[in-house]
Order: structure tokens, then sequence, then C-alpha cells
């Protein structure tokens, strides 16, 4: 019965604590007044709403000019590439890191040049390709501004079967380590769309960037094992160098279609050539289609766009491996390949992005699909201040929101609503 009582006066006793403090809670509350006019730099000390807290807490500033990750994007069209009246044949995509060399900038991207347009997996052949990256090489180009280029020809060759990549070699990337430069790329061993685009990462190293590039001719990051969740692809190899050691990050595509899971993960290693140990977090980003990163401050920050559930933001990592959101943003350049000064110094002290490459993809329609390379500028750097760069959204035009119009479908849809 002592038990009984004692065990009741507790409960009370919690009850008119939790009261007492509700009570003091809104007196604070009360006290403090409303939220002032003129938005605080720093966290106030009042209690807030959870998305007045997270302003403070998960940004880098409550305001998004204030904030050194957020950035709108400009788009440039570029001069020196032809594309044989957009007929499809030839498709141009999935451009590299940029880096400077001797006065100018080098890109490597993937290369398609093919007597038809992609006729999908089924229709596909040894002259015929199933999608835009099918049957490609890895080119390269070379510009003294970043606007005009002049095409410079193939960097890496298809090699032949069964070597890695005979089928095509694409989406490439590039490392600078001790002198020597490294190019990082997909393998495919069959035409793409007729499994689960099996393409694990190989490699060419060369003494400069002008090549000759000599194949390792072995698979450098593997797929993962069955059942694994990169068990399939490793897409979009895209190397830094951090604490010494070599960090790739890369996507990989997983789940049953139509149900495509696309995330990041990380694989590091001592040597360009591996061995390469894959991250036991992974996957370390949740969204995105390809991977595109540079070094920010001590950590890394990611360019997060297309698919998943955090599109369409920029995420940072101060520990290289634990994202979070640091901004949103919109329009973000489809497949950024930046140039990154810093991206092989070994930097704790990163300094960010003002331009780089990205792709648009099917320029025409589905019958002459292709891709084209296009510019990209932005003010995601701690040197420079770009007030246009950093307004808070983009005005569109009424045909932008007509393009994104309801399909046949949805109208007979909707119209058989109204019959009934």
């Amino acid at each position: 019965m002592l038990k009984k009582t004692l065990s009741l006066l507790g409960v009370v006793a919690c009850m008119l604590s939790c009261q007492t403090s509700k009570t003091e809670q809104s007196t604070t509350t009360e006290s403090k007044g409303a939220f002032p006019f003129i938005l605080p730099e720093k966290k106030p000390d009042r209690p807030m709403s959870a998305a007045m807290e997270r302003i403070y807490t998960d940004y880098e500033a409550p305001q998004p000019h204030n904030n050194e990750l957020f950035s709108q994007f400009k788009y440039t069209q570029l001069k020196g590439f032809d594309y044989h009246n957009n007929d499809g044949t030839i498709s141009r995509r999935d451009p590299s890191k940029i880096i400077k060399h001797n006065g100018k900038y080098y890109v490597w991207y993937t290369y398609r040049n093919t007597p038809t347009p992609p006729q999908g997996a089924a229709k596909s052949n040894d002259t015929i390709p199933s999608s835009d990256w099918d049957l490609a090489e890895i080119w390269y180009a070379t510009s003294t501004d970043g606007f005009t280029w002049e095409e410079q020809g193939v960097a890496i060759k298809r090699p032949e079967k069964p070597l890695v990549g005979w089928r095509s070699v694409t989406t490439t990337d590039i490392l600078e380590w001790e002198g020597k430069y490294y190019l990082y790329y997909q393998g495919f061993m069959e035409a793409s769309g007729k499994r689960g685009d099996d393409c694990p990462v190989a490699v060419s190293w060369a003494d400069s960037p002008e090549g000759p590039w000599t194949p390792y001719n072995k698979i450098v990051i593997p797929n993962g094992a069955p059942g694994e969740w990169d068990q399939y692809s490793i897409h979009d190899p895209y190397p830094l160098v951090h604490n010494g050691k070599v960090y790739i990050y890369y996507k990989s595509d997983f789940g049953e279609k139509p149900d495509l899971v696309r995330m990041q993960g990380l694989a590091i290693a001592d040597n360009p050539l591996g061995p390469f140990k894959k991250h036991p977090l992974n996957p370390l980003i949740t969204s995105g289609h390809e991977t595109s990163l540079f070094p920010f401050k001590e950590g890394v920050a990611a360019l997060v766009y297309k698919d998943g559930p955090e599109h369409n933001t920029i995420q940072y990592a101060k520990d290289w491996v634990n994202f979070e959101i640091a901004s949103i943003t919109e329009m973000m350049p489809y497949a950024a390949a930046p140039y990154v000064p810093d991206a092989f110094t070994n930097t704790k002290d990163g300094r960010g992005i003002t331009w780089g490459m990205a792709h648009f993809i099917n320029v025409t329609n589905w019958n002459t699909f292709h891709s084209m390379l296009v510019r990209f500028d932005c003010d995601l750097s701690r040197d420079i201040h770009d007030p246009e760069m950093k307004q808070h959204r983009v005005n569109h035009k009424p045909d932008v929101y007509y393009r994104q119009g309801l399909s046949k479908k949805q109208k007979e849809r909707i119209l058989g609503t109204h019959k009934h």
C-alpha cells in the first residue's frame, strides 16, 4: 500500500513539474515578446519553432544570400563543338572536372559518333548504340578562357574484347597525383540496358594531360557482391585527394526497375591504382544523379541534383563522410564538372568553385537523342561575392511551365472525372 501511495505521489509531482515547465516556457516566450522585425544573424536566445531553429542550426546563415554554399547557376553555350546538325549521331556528355595545365584548361568527356542515334538495347549491335553513352570513347578539349574550346580528339579508346570497357568507355574524371595523371571511367562489357549497366571502374594514366594514356586493364573499383546495393554498377567515379589518400566518390543504381534508387558512395585508396576500400557507411549521399564535389573549408561540398528525396540541394560533410544539407537551390547543372583548383592539393582550407561544365540531354527529341556540353557559372566560392548569383529565385517565362504540361493520359483521366 505504501509503495502504491509513493508511486501515485511521484506521478502527481511529475505532472505538476511538467505543467510548471510549460507555464515557465509560455511565460518566457511572452516575456521575450514577438519575434524581432530584423532577422538576427545569430541564433537568438528565445524559444522558437522547429523551422526557425533549422535556419540557425542547419544552414551557414539564416538568409541564402549570406550562405557561401548557396548559389544560382547561369548557363552559356560553348563554342568549338560540332553536333552534326543535331541529328543524334554525335553526342558529348558527362564532362570531367576541369584542370589547368601550362596556361590551358583541359576537360575530358564521353564522346559518341555512331551511324544512328540510340535505338535501345533490343535493336543495338556492334555499330548501333543502345543508349546515348553506348559505343562511346573518351575525348578531350582545351581552352584558354573556358568559353571557346578546341577539340583535341580521343584520349581513351575502347579496348579489345574481353578487356574492361570493350563495349564502351564513358563518364570519366581526372586525378593528378605525384606528377602523373589518371583518368577513371566506367568500362562497359555489354550494351547498356541489357542488364544492370554492368560497368566497374577502370583507369588509365599518363605523364601529361596530353597523353598518351596507358590502360591499367584491370578493374580498380569492382561492383559489389550479389545482394549488395552496388552489385551491378559503379558509375561516375569522381576522385579528390584528402588526408594524403585518393577519395573516389561514385554513384550506383540499385533496386528493380521502374523503382531504381540512386545514391552515392565512397572508395578510398593509398595509391591511384588501388586497392580501393569501400566506406562501411555507404551510401553516403541519398540522392543525386551524378557525383560532383569540391573541397570547402576543412570538409567537402556536393552538388546533389535530380533523383531522390534530397535533390536540388548543396550538401556538406565536415568529415568528408556524413553529409548534411547546406542549401536548397534550383536549375542545378546536370552532370556538373567544376573547375576545382584545389582538388588534388590535399587542402584543409577548400576555397570553393565559380564555374565548370555540365551537359544538356535530349537536345532535340527521342528520335535524334544526343547530349551537348554547356558552361555553368556560380558563386560557391569563399573568394568572391556575386550578388546576382545569390538571388533567391529564378523567374521563368510562361512557356517553361507550359512545357511541363499534362500528358495525354492525364488529360483523359481528368476529363473523364467530369462525365460522372
